[in-house]
């Protein structure tokens, strides 16, 4: 059977995550670059392969100072490690599963898959739309970076929670 490959649509894909500071509210970050495929052998995307990268420097949370230190050793690394991957090794109607590769740490990650439908754009061009939603631990993988405030409060906490909606064009 003849596979197809799907590419990813920056222009119309968004990758951000969410963590709660000083327990009491969430900040809101995302990262700006990222690629990804998707290869199936069918029409359907259950059992296809996903392949995802993203730039760690291309973090963003709307604070200049807070995303140099996210960047710095305390956290990622990104001298070391400047690339944050992941790659399938399931995909059904609403799981995404496959090992998440942050830190140079890899773990097995299941996250809820939602697929928005297929459309054809102005261009011609078939596109897929997924949301990518889950919670990880980034404690798991070695950013484990801990503040406490005078007063005795954890400034981050341990639960990152991902929103990642991405957009896929068919390749002839």
């Amino acid at each position: 059977m003849a596979t197809t490959k799907w590419v990813l649509d920056p222009m119309h894909s968004e990758v951000q995550f969410k963590v709660k500071h000083l327990v009491i509210s969430t900040v809101t970050g995302s990262f700006k670059s990222f690629e990804g495929t998707v290869t199936t052998e069918s029409d359907s995307f259950e059992g296809a392969q996903a392949e995802f990268s993203l730039d760690v420097n291309s973090i963003d949370t709307n604070q200049e100072q807070r995303d140099g230190h996210l960047k710095s050793a305390e956290f990622f690394d990104t001298e070391q490690y400047p690339k944050i991957t992941f790659k399938s090794t399931s995909i059904t109607n609403d799981k995404l599963t496959g090992d998440l590769t942050i830190k140079g740490i890899t773990k097995p990650v299941t996250l809820d898959l939602e697929h928005g439908g297929t459309a054809t754009d102005f261009y011609g061009n078939l596109k897929a739309g997924f949301e990518v939603t889950g919670k990880i631990n980034r404690k798991d993988f070695g950013l484990v970076w801990d503040g406490v405030t005078e007063a005795g409060a954890v400034v981050l906490g341990s639960d990152i929670k991902l929103i990642i909606n991405v957009q896929f064009a068919k390749q002839a």
